[in-house]
Formats: C-alpha cells, structure tokens, sequence
C-alpha cells in the first residue's frame, strides 16, 4: 500500500466495462479495415485463401490474448505490454517492447490520419462539393481532424471513448450494410470462375498472413486503460478475450461479401485503392457511396483517436519513469489526462502524415507503407508480452504450464510472421522494414545506455498502479 499512486493525477478507478471496450474496439478500427482489407487479400490469394488467413489471424489474436490475460488480472498499468513485459522479462527487454508499441501505436495514426483525409475528401467529390479533389482540400480534412481529436483527448478519456464507441458503432453498421447489399447484389449471378477458390504461392500467403494479423492489432491498447477502469482486473481481461472475437465476426462477413462481388467485377478491381467504392460504383449508388466513406472515415477517426490515447499513456509511463522527458509525464490538473503527452503525440503524427501528403507520394501507398509498419510494431511488443506472462507467474509461485506452452507457441509464430513480413516485403515495403529495424536498433543502443549511465532509472521501470489507504474498505466499530 502507498500513500501516492507512481500514476496520480490520471482519472482513476473511475472507467465503466464500455469505455473501456471502445477502446480498443475503436483502435482496430474494424469498419474500416472490413472496406480497406479483404480486397487486398483476395486480389493476391483468392477468396477461400482469405477467409482461411482471416480465420487463422483471428486464432493468434485470440492467442496473444489468452496469454496476456493473466496480466490485466494482476496489474493496473498505464503503460501496457511495456509494463507487463518489465515485470515479467525485466526493464532490458522492456524499453524495446515500449518503443515497438510507440511505432505501432504511431504509425497507425498516421495512417488513420491520411485516410480520413481521404475519404472525407472523396465523399465530399461524390457528393458534387466544390473545392475538393485535391491535396490542398485533404491537408485541410486531415488538420481539422488532428484538432478535433486533441480536444476530445485533452477533455477526458471517458468523452473520446464514449465518443468514439458512437463512432464505431454508426460505422459498423453502414459498412455490414454495404457488405449485405453487395452479398445479396451478387448472390445468384453467374461466375467466370469459381468465388473460393485459391491461388498465389507461399510468398503471397505469408504476405497475405501479415496483411490480415495486421487487421486484429490494437486489440490490447485497453490495457493501457486499466490504471483508469472502475474495475480493471475485470473489465479489460473481458475486453482482451472479446474484442478479437467481434473483430473476426465483422471481417469474414467482409470477406466472403467482397469474394463474391469481386468474381462478377471488372478486372483490376481487387486491386483498386478504393475496391467497394468502386463496386457500388458499377451500379451507380452514389448516395450509398457517400454513406460508405463517411462511414469509413469516421471509423478510421475513432482508430486515430484511440491509437493515440493508448501510445499517450505508454509515454506518460515513461516520463514518470524518467525513461522519456519528464513533460509527458504531467497530467492536466482540470482533466486529469496526460495532455503535454497528447499535444506532442497529435503534433507529430500529424506532421508525418503532412510530410507524406507533401512530398508528392500517392496517399493510398502512405497508408498501406505505414500500416506495415505498425503492423511490425504491434507484432514486435506482443512476442516480448507472451514470453513475459509465463515468466512472471512463475516468479509469484502461480506457474502454468499450459500457459507457458501457449506463450511459446504463440511467441513463435509472431516471429514466422515478422520473418515472412521483412521477406516478403517488396518495393517501398522494404523501406519500411530497415525503418523498423533501425528504431529497434536505436531502441537496443538507448538501452545499454541507460544500462551504463542511469542504472537506477533502468530497474526503475514497471511501475503500476498500487492500492492507496482510501481503497481500502472503512473499518467498522462494534460497541
């Protein structure tokens, strides 16, 4: 028991189980995903490989979170995997698991960013809107949105995840619609050739394989809410099992949806930018055009939102760790939110995606070559956290070797999945991947140095949030 919290001035213990569920909910950004995704992926293995990809991302997924699980039973963190993985493999391997999580955390919101951008922006061009078409008009969309999501972050945790489960949910429901009018559209034509079938080589499955994972991840950054839960030892545990399951209801439906419009649609479709839009297109259903790229728009907001609270609350860890500068840190003394960390964060994700826009690159290959790379980031802190669980229950005398087993295995085809990511990645892909090898190569050298001249800040790394004398129940009198 302590007197102060290592995480005052946060809102604390004060989240209900629903918040805490859009969260991370809204950081995988499933409506969105559901229209951008399973295109790619039946474009380059067919539909019947895709639904099998899909169906074997959602099992590691599902994985990685039954092996995580134990953790957010145990510990209210604000730091996430970062934090269980100090506790369980210790702080040397914990400040490159945390700088895997800021890339992913990061380079998703970026991408969310752009695709807001552009998706407000081609609606507004569909709907007959003058000034738009342009990158002036999507700079203007993506700065706006940049805005508005500091404010609701700024505001309070409980109004941005409110705000974006609303967002979600009207999303969700737009793009399961479309997805059922493109079904139902293309249910009883005839087909050229056979909507299941499959084709491409082991390389395009294993990029397939990465491509889908990359669909499911996000699904964790609830953790770094727990110090904030009413009940966290419950509500994110909850959070963790249920969210990949929802996920792969809605992304299989998508798949097998698009699978069969995309048999009867022009060829290269599959690999448009914007593969639904340019079904709905083919029937000329503006109006559900414009309703899809709200929708998704909007989806892709609330992931911005959501990725970026979570990456907010891994750099306040670190500066009351002294690991980070102390600024991010401090928390709002009205909104008790990390805001120096949320106006830093929204500043440079939204310069990067301003940089991408301006240097004259396609949007579309912004988003896909920063989706990679958070898929990498992602991947590169869940393998540390499935090793680390099993470690430290064996250290508190609670080992399970079931659960050892599972983390091994899971940690293993985390890493097949990297390997299959860096080998397979072509053009401006491999880019990235040195990208993501260079901030891990940085991350292993900042370590050694804190090893060498701040040894005391290094073991000081995993603090959580720990009882106070007003937790406990009041003590009752008997006369």
């Amino acid at each position: 028991m302590v007197e102060r919290s290592p995480l005052r001035g946060l809102t604390r213990r004060e989240l209900p189980f629903v918040p805490v569920f859009a969260q991370s909910v809204a950081a995988i950004a499933p409506s969105g995903t559901a229209v951008v995704t399973p295109a790619f992926v039946i474009g380059a293995a067919g539909g019947g490989a895709s639904i099998a990809v899909f169906l074997a991302a959602a099992l590691l997924a599902w994985a990685v979170a039954l092996v995580i699980r134990p953790m957010a039973q145990r510990l209210a963190v604000t730091g996430g995997l970062y934090t269980y993985v100090a506790k369980g493999l210790g702080p040397a391997i914990a400040v490159p698991t945390g700088w895997s999580a800021i890339v992913g955390y990061a380079s998703v919101s970026v991408s969310g960013l752009i695709s807001v951008g552009i998706y407000l922006n081609q609606m507004a061009v569909t709907a007959g809107l003058a000034g738009f078409g342009g990158t002036a008009a999507i700079v203007g969309l993506l700065l706006a949105a940049a805005a508005v999501a500091a404010v609701l972050m700024v505001r309070g945790i409980r109004l941005s995840a409110s705000v974006t489960l609303l967002i979600e949910c009207v999303s969700v429901v737009t793009v399961l619609v479309v997805m059922g009018y493109l079904l139902t559209r293309d249910a009883h034509r005839p087909r050229p050739e056979p909507v299941f079938e499959w084709h491409g080589g082991t390389g395009t499955l294993a990029l397939s394989a990465v491509v889908a994972i990359s669909a499911f991840v996000g699904f964790e950054s609830a953790t770094t809410l727990s110090a904030e839960a009413y009940r966290p030892f419950r509500s994110v545990p909850r959070t963790l099992m249920w969210t990949p399951v929802a996920a792969a209801v809605i992304y299989l439906f998508a798949v097998a949806a698009q699978a069969v419009a995309l048999t009867c649609a022009p060829a290269g479709t599959a690999t448009s930018s914007t593969p639904v839009t340019d079904l709905l297109m083919l029937d000329n259903s503006e109006f559900l055009v414009v309703v899809l790229d709200l929708g998704v728009a909007a989806s892709f907001f609330a992931c911005t939102v959501a990725s970026i609270n979570a990456l907010v609350r891994v750099l306040f860890t670190m500066g009351r760790e002294g690991i980070a500068p102390a600024a991010v840190g401090r928390a709002h003394p009205r909104f008790h939110t990390p805001a120096p960390a949320i106006v830093a964060a929204v500043g440079a994700v939204a310069a990067c995606a301003l940089w991408y826009l301006l240097s004259g690159a396609e949007p579309q290959d912004g988003i896909r070559s920063f989706l990679t790379l958070s898929a990498l980031g992602y991947l590169g802190s869940y393998l540390p956290a499935c090793l680390s669980t099993p470690a430290l229950l064996r250290r508190i005398g609670e080992s399970s070797r079931r659960l050892a087993v599972l983390g091994s295995v899971t940690a293993v085809l985390l890493g097949a999945l990297m390997v299959a990511a860096a080998v397979s990645a072509r053009n401006d892909n491999v880019t990235v991947v040195i990208a993501y090898a260079a901030i891990m190569a940085a991350a292993a050298l900042f370590t050694l140095a804190l090893r060498v001249f701040a040894p005391d800040r290094l073991r000081g790394i995993g603090i959580y949030d720990e009882p106070r004398p007003e937790d406990l129940l009041p003590t009752v009198t008997f006369r």
